[in-house]
């Protein structure tokens, strides 16, 4: 469900992907290549393709370059499968944001951030506002936050887990779904890619 003449015209031009374009640059061992250069690039490494999905969604920007059924132009035998395609098409919208690794993810950041300020502020109370009598109840506070956010962190790692699994699932029977209705001239895959990103736009 990702269309790679969108992503290699993407990776060319559009500030967001420089890092990727420079990767690109030092595998041709060229400066500015071409789209169709990318786009074979892309084809040929993986690991590209990759860097692009996971910067879009780290950037809340969809990797499903299909866009939903219009049901209304459809002839009735097509409409049940359509709307399970839709209903599958935003779930995985939804979900997304779980085909990150969990270390990479902003979850994590969030967490290590809250934690490092709780920090700060129990050497602040203890050495600024001279609270030395406390400081076993102070520390106290801070393993118990220390243990919440490990708890935490594991729940959301489980999380992300199960979600991408559920994903991987939902991201194939679309697909076969999809080709049923090809398969049937119900419509035409070509007609649903979104060729340019709105957000880039």
């Amino acid at each position: 469900m990702i269309y790679l003449d969108r992503v290699a015209l993407e990776i060319k031009s559009v500030g967001l992907y420089n890092l990727i374009l420079q990767d690109v640059e030092k595998i041709l061992n060229k400066k500015n290549p071409t789209k169709d250069e990318i786009l074979e690039t892309i084809k040929s490494n993986p690991e590209i393709l990759e860097e692009y999905k996971q910067t879009n969604t780290e950037y809340n920007i969809s990797n499903i370059h299909i866009k939903n059924i219009d049901i209304s132009k459809l002839k009735d035998s097509c409409r049940d499968i359509a709307k399970k395609v839709n209903s599958k098409l935003n779930h995985l919208r939804e979900i997304e944001k779980y085909t990150l690794d969990f270390e990479q993810s902003s979850t994590l950041v969030i967490i290590f951030s809250i934690e490092f300020f709780v920090l700060f502020s129990v050497q602040y109370f203890i050495v600024l506002l001279d609270l030395k009598e406390w400081q076993l109840l102070i520390y106290g506070v801070f393993a118990s936050s220390v243990l919440f956010a490990w708890i935490y962190a594991n729940r959301e790692r489980k999380k992300y887990k199960e979600n991408r699994i559920i994903y991987n699932r939902e991201y194939k029977e679309a697909l076969e779904l999809i080709s049923k209705l090809e398969d049937s001239n119900c419509i035409k895959k070509s007609d649903l890619i979104i060729k340019e990103c709105d957000e880039h736009v």
